[in-house]
């Protein structure tokens, strides 16, 4: 099992649930880290069904998204699925005014996220 020093990571059905550990996602080396450890679980399972659980996040950055938009190319270059959860309505306003709520496939809880996958 690998070991994530930003990431909680946790297998629901045969879906991914990923948590953040940081509050704020400013740091620089932090969101490089994140984004190493994010396409590192990417990487480790094809076709991935991927859930970023948002809920202990209070900011974050303009490099955190563009973060999560590599990512999400990813995911789908794999063949793999990827939503968002429990994002705040601060937060949620700037993938709005980036458009970015358009790219994601963003749900109100956890289990809405989950089951949009199909």
């Amino acid at each position: 099992m690998t070991s994530y020093q930003r990431l909680e990571v946790k297998d629901v059905g045969d879906a991914v649930v990923v948590g953040f550990v940081d509050r704020k996602i400013l740091d620089a080396a932090n969101i490089q880290q994140l984004g190493g450890e994010l396409l590192s679980l990417v990487e480790s399972k094809p076709e991935i069904r991927l859930v970023l659980d948002f809920s202990k996040v209070e900011f974050m950055s303009s490099a955190a998204l563009g973060k999560l938009v590599s990512l999400e190319k990813k995911v789908k270059e794999k063949g793999g699925k990827i939503r968002l959860c429990h994002i705040r309505p601060e937060i949620f306003e700037v993938f709005q005014i980036t458009n970015l709520h358009k790219v994601f496939g963003i749900h109100a809880t956890q289990r809405d996220a989950l089951a949009s996958l199909g």
